[in-house]
């Protein structure tokens, strides 16, 4: 197996290309087509003040190291979600990303700042985990982009994910999320800038990429998203791929080529939605309350105790 570029000997095939690369070309790759999907999209500028949510898994770290190999100032923001063990060591990959680079990360904390984790605050407000994890993270980073005065909050999405998320959309025609289904959503109403500049590598491009980088990253996925239909979504879509190599491009760079502008009014912003400051917190949200205060109120608020009932219970203890 030789590199499609210098006919070395070839460490990886990359089969939607139909061709294989040595080492440097791979990487090089990578770089091209994060630089591509960056320039296809616009979206950062040379000059742009960057802010990469981490996670601590491959594709954060991977979008975080290919920014700097591309010439971009970026920091870091990572949310403590209060997941056990789980979270404990996701923090850690991304501390020590970070300063074996001498990168800056900012670091939130669910319980610590808020006074509720994910897997008690979704219970208590009745929400599923991923849904609560979400939320409070798109929240978290909006504020700490707002509050460092970042231009654009950068994700780790790749081509795997978005045509998951897509796949999903449609089955259900979700249509308010498919107008808002691109790679570059840009800065409105008070909310930051959001770009996902591995759309254009898989979930396999870019753990390839931190194996030959020297990345270090948490390989175990969160252990509450068991059941999460976006995982069957994906697993379905890897089925078709390895039949047929590149239908999850072309499914999801056909719809935004072909489809994605008949729903570009079914989105909030442009349905004559109010976007006004929460009155608690201050992030722009089309309620009086935005929804992350909502969780965050119904997460703490005091669970009363039936104390007769309990002592009615202790009475019938033998």
């Amino acid at each position: 197996m030789k590199c499609q570029v210098c006919r070395g000997p070839a460490i990886i095939d990359v089969r939607r290309h139909n061709a294989n690369f040595c080492p440097e070309h791979f990487l090089r790759l990578c770089r091209d087509q994060a630089r591509k999907a960056i320039d296809e999209f616009s979206m950062l500028a040379p000059d742009d003040r960057v802010l990469v949510a981490v996670s601590g898994g491959k594709d954060s770290l991977a979008v975080w190291d290919i920014l700097g190999q591309l010439g971009f100032a970026a920091d870091g923001f990572y949310v403590g979600l209060g997941i056990g063990g789980y979270s404990d060591q996701s923090r850690g990959y991304a501390e020590r990303f970070a300063a074996e680079r001498g990168l800056t990360l900012h670091v939130d904390d669910l319980l610590r700042d808020h006074g509720f984790d994910v897997p008690n605050g979704s219970r208590a407000a009745k929400r599923a985990p991923c849904s609560a994890c979400g939320l409070s993270k798109r929240h978290l980073f909006d504020e700490a982009a707002r509050r460092g005065e970042y231009d654009a909050i950068v994700t780790g999405h790749n081509l795997d994910d978005e045509a998951a998320v897509l796949m999903g959309n449609v089955l259900h025609w979700q249509t308010d999320y498919l107008g808002r289904q691109s790679p570059h959503l840009p800065a409105a109403n008070g909310f930051p800038k959001k770009v996902k500049p591995l759309v254009r590598l898989t979930e396999r491009d870019t753990a390839a990429y931190c194996l030959l980088r020297g990345i270090d990253y948490l390989v175990d996925e969160c252990p509450m998203a068991v059941g999460n239909k976006h995982l069957s979504y994906k697993a379905a879509l890897n089925d078709i791929e390895r039949d047929s190599p590149g239908a999850k491009h072309a499914f999801f760079f056909g719809f935004l080529d072909r489809a994605a502008d008949r729903f570009a009014d079914s989105t909030g912003e442009t349905a004559g939605v109010t976007i006004s400051p929460c009155t608690r917190c201050g992030a722009p949200s089309s309620n009086e309350i935005c929804a992350f205060c909502r969780l965050a109120e119904r997460a703490t608020e005091a669970v009363p105790i039936e104390l007769g009932r309990t002592r009615r219970r202790a009475r019938s203890r033998p």
